[in-house]
């Protein structure tokens, strides 16, 4: 796969990630939770884990008896080991984890960044014993087109330009449900849910320190610009200015024989 925008190298990937925990996984536990097959004893994958805070949580939700794989590209920023809890360091469109064995798996903010998105998911859904859970959270950016004033949307418009040159799908969300159906899934169900925020709060911080981190690729890709940027993050740190970004779609599907 491509490699990752975002890697665990940058300098202030740590803190970044403990940010989008603290934003996502409340709405990532909840659509687990709605799903009902996360008990003791059960066996779980998160795939993409990054600071693997859902995979620990995952961990004590399945004692006792139960095991939470944790698998990442890059395992550097898991801090957290706990019983039960299995971290691996794998590439999930080279194969499935196993075979027939999880009871959940999912991915959260993941599949945007992978180029065979395809062959993630088929993976991920092998992976899946039978009346198995997948659920999948990625972002559709559909929000940033009605984004206000002009000079935000100019800045969304150039970052979608930047973002399709290095392989991000920021629309992936919206192709969820079909391509589960087409692996098979059924009983597929999903939503959408979009963050109302203002400046200064914490996903303006977010989107400060993700812009910070990559404000040389962007301007150097020739899609935005110097004074762009900085009338961007000047909105994010306004708190009279108030937004709208992503729209988290959430699906999830049942493998057959359940």
């Amino acid at each position: 796969m491509p490699a990752y925008v975002l890697g665990h190298r940058l300098r202030g990937e740590g803190a970044r990630l403990a940010l989008m925990s603290e934003l996502l996984d409340p709405m990532h536990r909840r659509y687990i939770d709605a799903l009902g097959v996360v008990k003791p004893g059960a066996r779980t994958l998160e795939v993409g884990c990054g600071n693997g805070s859902m995979s620990a949580w995952l961990a004590q939700r399945v004692s006792p008896g139960g095991t939470a794989v944790a698998v990442d590209l890059d395992l550097s920023l898991v801090q957290v080991r706990m019983p039960g809890l299995e971290l691996r360091s794998a590439d999930i469109v080279a194969g499935p984890a196993e075979r027939g064995t999880f009871d959940l798996v999912t991915a959260r903010a993941v599949l945007h960044h992978v180029a065979d998105a395809e062959a993630a998911i088929a993976n991920m859904v092998a992976g899946l014993k039978a009346g198995g859970a997948l659920l999948l959270i990625e972002p559709d950016f559909l929000p940033v087109s009605v984004a206000e004033p002009r000079e935000v949307r100019e800045f969304w418009d150039g970052w979608l330009a930047w973002s399709r040159e290095r392989g991000i799908d920021y629309f992936i969300g919206r192709t969820l449900a079909p391509r589960m159906a087409s692996l098979g899934l059924t009983n597929i169900s999903g939503t959408a849910e979009i963050a109302v925020y203002n400046g200064g709060s914490f996903w303006a911080d977010y989107w400060i320190d993700t812009i910070t981190e990559l404000r040389g690729d962007l301007v150097s890709s020739g899609k935005l610009d110097e004074p762009l940027v900085d009338k961007f993050l000047e909105y994010c740190a306004d708190s009279n200015w108030w937004t709208q970004t992503i729209a988290f779609t959430a699906v999830h599907g049942l493998a057959q024989g359940g």
